[in-house]
C-alpha cells in the first residue's frame, strides 16, 4: 500500500501514539506519501477507535485519523513485543510516541537504544508537558493544555466562566506542529545523516497560538481578560444574528474595512470621529458600533448580509454548522472535503490533505483499518518472521 507519490514518498513512519496529537501528525505524514505503520496494543488498540461519533458500531473519526496507515498489533510492554518494535525501528525514518515520560524507557526502548539500532531515526515524543520539568509526570490531555495555555482564560463572556473548546484544539495544533518538526528533522538529516529526538508538549504550541500575553504582562503588568466575541484590537468585531435566525461574524482588523462597514450600514459620519482612526480606540466604542452594525444585520437575511458585505469589499462570514460546511460551494469546489471509499461504510466525506502542492501533491489512499489488519504482512515482509513464529507470538498475546 505505500505510495510512489508525495514529497515523503519512501519515508517510513512508525505511529506508536494514541488519541489525537501524535496520530494527527502521522496522518499528515501519510497524506503526503509516507508509509505509516500504526502500532497498537493487541486487545486495547488506540482509544481513538471508540472516540467521537459512531455509525453502525464504526467510529467515524478513526476512519480519518488513521487513513493511509497500515496497522500492526503488538504488546510493547512485553519483552518480545518491544524487541519487535526495535527491529521495525531499525528500518524506519520516524517513530512517534506519546506515552508518559519514562514508559518507553521502562520497556527498554530508550532513545539511546533506538539510535543504536538506527542512528538516522527521528524520534518524536509528544506529551502533555514535555519530557522534563516539574509537570513531566502529570497526565497529559488537551483540556489541561487549553486551561494552562491562557486559552480558556481568554475565552467566554466577560461575566461568565472560562470556556473550553468543544473539540481537540490543543491536540490538533500540537499534531500539526509535530508534523512540521518531523519534516525539519528529516531535512536536517539530509545534511548530518543523523536522527534526533523531538520533545514536544501539548502546552507549548497552544501557548504560542494564544499570543503574547506573557510578554504583555511582563512588560506592562496587564492581564488580558475575557471579552466574549469582541476584541480589544478592533471594532466592530462580533457575531450578529440575521433576520432568518442565522449568525454571521464580522471583522474589521483593517481600517479601510471598518470604514466600508459603517458606510454600508448608513453611518459614514462615524469615520470622522477621532476615536474611529484606530482599531484600539474603536474597540473602546464597541457598544455603539455593535448596535449600529447589529441592527442593520438583524433586518436582513444571511444571504442578503453576505451579498452586501461582499459587494462592499467588507469582511463577513456565515457561522457554519457541519451541514453548512458540507453544502458550501467554495469548500466543494476547492476539494476541502472529498469522498473516500470505505470497506465498512461506503463513500465517506472527510477533510482533504491539509495543503495543495503543485508537483508532489498528497493523497488519501485508504481509510482507517481494522485492529491488526496488517500484522502478519508487515512482520513477514519487514522482519522475515515465519508463519510458525507468528502463531506462537499470537498464542502468547504478544501480537494480534
Amino acid at each position: 500500500m505505500p505510495t510512489a507519490h508525495g514529497p515523503l514518498s519512501g519515508t517510513k513512519v512508525l505511529d506508536v501514539s494514541t488519541i489525537l496529537a501524535g496520530p494527527l501528525a502521522c496522518q499528515i505524514l501519510g497524506d503526503f506519501g509516507a508509509d505509516v505503520i500504526k502500532v497498537e496494543h493487541p486487545s486495547i488498540g488506540d482509544s481513538m477507535r471508540g472516540h467521537g461519533p459512531v455509525k453502525d458500531g464504526t467510529a467515524l473519526w478513526w476512519k480519518e485519523i488513521s487513513r493511509n496507515k497500515r496497522t500492526v498489533a503488538i504488546d510493547l510492554s512485553r519483552r518480545e513485543g518491544a524487541e519487535l518494535l526495535l527491529r521495525l525501528a531499525a528500518d524506519a525514518d520516524v517513530l512517534v510516541e506519546n506515552f508518559r515520560p519514562g514508559t518507553f524507557e521502562r520497556w527498554g526502548l530508550t532513545p539511546e537504544r533506538l539510535h543504536e539500532a538506527n542512528p538516522g531515526l527521528v524520534l518524536a515524543r509528544v506529551t502533555g508537558f514535555g519530557q522534563t520539568g516539574p509537570y513531566a509526570d502529570r497526565a497529559g490531555f488537551g483540556t489541561l493544555a487549553e486551561a494552562m495555555s491562557g486559552f480558556a482564560h481568554l475565552t467566554g463572556s466577560p461575566d461568565g466562566p472560562p470556556t473550553l473548546p468543544a473539540f481537540g484544539l490543543a491536540d490538533s495544533i500540537c499534531g500539526i506542529a509535530a508534523s512540521a518538526a518531523i519534516a525539519m528533522a528529516l531535512f536536517e538529516r539530509t545534511r548530518s545523516g543523523q536522527g534526533q529526538v523531538i520533545d514536544l508538549s501539548l502546552l507549548e504550541p497552544l501557548m504560542t497560538a494564544v499570543g503574547p500575553g506573557p510578554m504583555a504582562y511582563q512588560q506592562t503588568g496587564v492581564i488580558e481578560q475575557r471579552h466574549g466575541n469582541r476584541s480589544t484590537n478592533n471594532s466592530p468585531r462580533n457575531t450578529y444574528k440575521t433576520s432568518d435566525g442565522h449568525w454571521v461574524a464580522v471583522s474589521t482588523s483593517a481600517q479601510r474595512i471598518a470604514e466600508r462597514v459603517v458606510t454600508m450600514v448608513g453611518r459614514p459620519d462615524l469615520i470622522d470621529r477621532p476615536w474611529f482612526a484606530s482599531g484600539r480606540t474603536r474597540a473602546q466604542h464597541a457598544d455603539l458600533l455593535d448596535q449600529v452594525v447589529g441592527s442593520w444585520i438583524a433586518a436582513r437575511t444571511r444571504a442578503e448580509v453576505v451579498d452586501a458585505f461582499t459587494a462592499a469589499g467588507a469582511a463577513v462570514a456565515p457561522i457554519y454548522s457541519a451541514k453548512d460546511i458540507v453544502e458550501d460551494k467554495h469548500i466543494r469546489a476547492t476539494d476541502m472535503l472529498i469522498e473516500v471509499d470505505d470497506d465498512d461504510l461506503g463513500p465517506i466525506a472527510m477533510h482533504n490533505v491539509l495543503w495543495r502542492m503543485s508537483r508532489t501533491p498528497g493523497s488519501i489512499r485508504f481509510s482507517g483499518r481494522e485492529l491488526g489488519a496488517d500484522t502478519d504482512d508487515i512482520l513477514r515482509a519487514k522482519l522475515g518472521l515465519s508463519a510458525e513464529t507468528l502463531t506462537e507470538l499470537r498464542k502468547s498475546d504478544v501480537i494480534a
